[in-house]
């Protein structure tokens, strides 16, 4: 795990989080921002299964994917008086897929992106304010079921999902990769 320092932006109040990390074969450190990280696999597909609003539906889908060895990372349950959606992130989403399916589910995918932001009263608000005026609306968020290092994660749906990308990482707002949210 690289060492991490963090920095206050004071015009936004947003944390920027510099990773040093070891270079085995030179070591030499080699810092990163994440807003400029080399990989772009910022962009974490989430599954949204369609429930029926009646008693035992959410259990099913559980139990099944416990019987499956599925993990769930993250979770939103939305509903109204006939159905929900219950939003997930997992640790294998074709293999979720794939058993929902089976058992006879419906059941779609959405790309979210999963934003480290600072976990004390402000946090949400400097990553919204960050977004202000660039006509990127938040469709829905939920939090992530841990945290770590004095950080919450948040999983976002944009409508304009790649203005939203290029808005926090030139803010230096840290981004999960499809990898780091599966982990962890």
């Amino acid at each position: 795990m690289p060492a991490a320092t963090v920095y206050l932006d004071k015009l936004t109040g947003i944390d920027i989080i510099l990773h040093v990390y070891q270079v085995p074969e030179q070591g030499v450190p080699d810092h990163e921002l994440f807003a400029q990280c080399k990989e772009d696999p910022v962009k974490v597909e989430q599954i949204s299964i369609f429930l029926e609003n009646k008693s035992g539906r959410l259990a099913e889908v559980t139990e099944i994917l416990a019987r499956n060895g599925i993990n769930i990372r993250a979770l939103s349950l939305a509903d109204t008086a006939d159905f929900g959606i219950l939003r997930l992130i997992v640790n294998d989403l074709e293999k979720t897929k794939a058993v929902l399916k089976e058992q006879g589910f419906t059941v779609a995918t959405n790309e979210v992106i999963a934003v480290v932001l600072p976990d004390r009263p402000g946090g949400l608000a400097g990553i919204l304010a960050l977004l202000q005026g660039k006509t990127i609306n938040v469709e829905y968020m939920y939090a992530f079921v841990q945290k770590s290092e004095g950080n919450a994660v948040l999983i976002f749906r944009f409508d304009e999902i790649e203005l939203a990308i290029d808005a926090l990482r030139k803010a230096g707002v840290r981004l999960l990769s499809k990898e780091e949210v599966q982990q962890w």
